[in-house]
């Protein structure tokens, strides 16, 4: 590898068209986000998501979590297995993992190579719109696809990007569908009431397929199986066909624990097994991540997985960045939670893990989320607040409007920092080492928050993008 063509490399993928960075459009019926390009793309490169088994994944939040269990879990088991997931916190290659591995940097070129004669070829007969091409996270889907295809994966637990029916990933054809839970989120795209999300999310179901879910609310419950039904799916569903049943962390508690869960499916128990991350919502994505593979065992009965290979993959599950322990005198804890449901995740978390410890919230957000209802959510935790931003893209919200939202809810005066780093520097000087810092907002936060405490360099630069 040269280091030119591993930057000529990433340019090329961060110059496309990028909603991730940009925001989404309003509309998720937009023209821009149709399928037909991305199933020509696939074609042309010989339709690589055939050649697997794949579990995809949808949800307002947990959707992250899970897709990791599935894909941990299969790998335990002498499976070779792919893992797709986005956004990356630091490097482009995160996103796309073999049996626990990232893609290398030689990867990343030798499929890029391979993909653009099928790019261009695309974006010849249709430019897309405003004729910029193919978007970025189509470009990113292709490019994993292709790597699992090439890499001899057996099976791929493939993440929604966002909501489902128009999702770029939505041109496979699974094995299982998955949804883990629905939320407000992407209101101004996926519509304003939980049935209008759970209609889009439920898009990714296919027909026959089976569906494993995870939502209990009636009303997008109802949206779910109205689909399903139109579409002849099997429906496996959290507290009907599956349960899990959390032994939450037990006191004394010396450092943070994911406690335990007992899973139940049609299937087989599960466990009791250690828990793969924090919090008993973690307990409720392990449920679905195993009723999935109980699924997936039920279409091939040659990719099953047992309890005890399960229990081996979440033991030696990595996910930076959710209720992510990464300092310790005072507690350092980064949290990608982005919107209201996460929030509250979050916070019954801590209370669990950090019972009765004096707490510092360094807090940013993206234009697009629910500002005061994920404070609603955290504040009364907190005894001290450092209003911050991420600087590497142009979404995030202002430091002071932070502050403004903080003192309208009856918090503590906001700190300000213009950075995460200087934010951080201030929440050690205000938390005693008995204490507890934690970092939330935003998983683009989260990444340099990330970087800065533990002093990781080397990342490759992206673009900066500016309004």
């Amino acid at each position: 590898m040269t280091t030119d063509s591993y930057r000529n490399a990433l340019d090329a993928l961060y110059a496309r068209l990028d909603y991730e960075r940009l925001g989404m459009p309003a509309a998720c019926s937009s023209t821009e986000l149709r399928l037909g390009r991305m199933r020509r793309l696939l074609r042309r490169l010989g339709d690589p998501q055939d050649a697997f088994r794949i579990v995809h994944v949808a949800g307002t939040k947990g959707k992250g979590s899970t897709s990791a269990m599935v894909a941990a879990a299969l790998t335990a088991s002498g499976f070779r297995a792919g893992l797709f997931t986005s956004p990356h916190l630091h490097r482009l290659e995160e996103r796309f993992v073999v049996d626990g591995a990232m893609m290398t940097p030689d990867e990343l070129i030798a499929r890029c190579d391979e993909l653009r004669p099928a790019i261009e070829a695309v974006e010849t007969d249709w430019p897309g719109p405003d004729g910029r091409g193919l978007t970025f996270f189509e470009v990113t889907t292709a490019l994993g696809l292709l790597h699992f295809a090439r890499s001899g994966c057996r099976a791929v637990a493939l993440e929604v990007g966002m909501g489902g029916r128009l999702d770029s990933t939505n041109v496979v054809r699974p094995a299982v569908s998955v949804l883990t839970t629905i939320s407000f989120d992407h209101v101004r795209q996926l519509g304003p009431t939980l049935g209008h999300i759970a209609r889009e999310k439920a898009g990714i179901l296919k027909r026959g397929t089976p569906a494993v879910v995870g939502v209990r609310q009636p009303e997008p419950i109802s949206v779910i199986r109205e689909v399903a039904r139109s579409r002849r799916c099997p429906l496996f569903e959290l507290g009907t066909d599956f349960e899990a049943f959390y032994e939450p962390p037990r006191p004394p508690i010396d450092r943070p624990s994911n406690g335990s869960v007992l899973v139940r499916t049609w299937r087989r128990d599960w466990g009791p097994i250690s828990a793969p991350l924090p919090g008993a919502h973690q307990a409720a994505n392990a449920a679905v991540a195993l009723a999935a593979l109980d699924a997936l065992a039920d279409i091939d009965p040659t990719l099953e997985v047992l309890p005890e290979h399960a229990a081996r993959g979440f033991a030696t599950l990595r996910w930076p960045a959710r209720v992510e322990v990464v300092g310790e005198a005072p507690w350092l804890v980064i949290d990608g939670a982005h919107n209201v449901a996460s929030a509250e995740a979050l916070a019954a978390s801590l209370r669990s893990n950090f019972p009765e410890v004096p707490r510092s919230l360094v807090f940013g957000t993206s234009r697009d989320k629910d500002l005061a209802g994920q404070l609603r959510a955290l504040l009364p935790l907190f005894d001290t607040v450092i209003a911050t931003r991420y600087v590497e893209n142009p979404r995030a919200v202002a430091p002071d409007a932070i502050a403004e939202a903080v003192a309208e809810l009856g918090g503590p005066t906001a700190m300000i920092a213009p950075e995460p780093t200087l934010a951080l520097d201030l929440a050690r000087r205000a938390t005693p080492e008995s204490g507890l810092i934690c970092v939330t907002g935003s998983l683009f936060l989260a990444a340099e928050a990330r970087a800065a405490a533990l002093g990781l360099t080397n990342i490759p630069a992206r673009p900066r993008l500016v309004t």
